[in-house]
């Protein structure tokens, strides 16, 4: 409240949502990869995710409208802290060549999105049942419009970000000073 000066503690922005979404383009070819994937989700998210399908049919990637292509999961509340919880102080240290999240991957609207490559590094997740590797897109929708906003928060929840403040944002705050 007071690093932006908010006099209402209703301004002050929160974490609505966290999707999770795996897309995975050989789900037609191999649907028992497709089914180990929403069990790989499951036991991350602690909710059964949503197998989502085909919106056009691609020819080139031999996908028709309407066949199941991957699985999302969207937290709210007490699974949603949980699972941030779990994420920053389990999973990300657990990337490989780990020096930092990417301070560039704020949309314009408070939003944070995080591409993972592999699924391995949540804990949860057992190496000898993988039946292959895949990454994931990690979604953290917040209640404010503004970057910077949005880092700060994600700052104060612990994301361990790699610079101190992101280019975008670092902008955003010279001009208010500048006002």
């Amino acid at each position: 409240m007071k690093e932006f000066g908010f006099d209402n503690p209703f301004r002050v922005p929160r974490v609505e949502k966290v999707v999770l979404n795996v897309g995975f383009g050989e789900a037609p070819k191999n649907p028992k990869l497709l089914d180990s994937i929403v069990e790989e989700l499951t036991l991350i998210a602690g909710q059964k995710p949503v197998v989502t399908k085909a919106r056009k049919a691609i020819s080139n990637f031999g996908i028709r409208q309407g066949m199941p292509i991957g699985a999302m999961v969207t937290l709210r509340g007490a699974r949603m802290y949980e699972f941030l919880d779990r994420f920053i102080n389990a999973a990300v240290p657990r990337i490989r060549d780990f020096r930092g999240l990417p301070t560039r991957a704020f949309d314009g609207r408070g939003n944070y999105t995080l591409g993972i490559k592999e699924q391995m590094i949540f804990p949860e997740i057992d190496y000898d049942k993988v039946q292959k590797i895949h990454g994931m897109d990690i979604v953290m929708v917040t209640t404010t419009n503004k970057d910077n906003e949005a880092f700060a928060l994600l700052r104060e929840m612990g994301m361990p970000f790699r610079g101190e403040t992101p280019v975008a944002v670092s902008t955003e705050l010279e001009k208010g000073a500048a006002d």
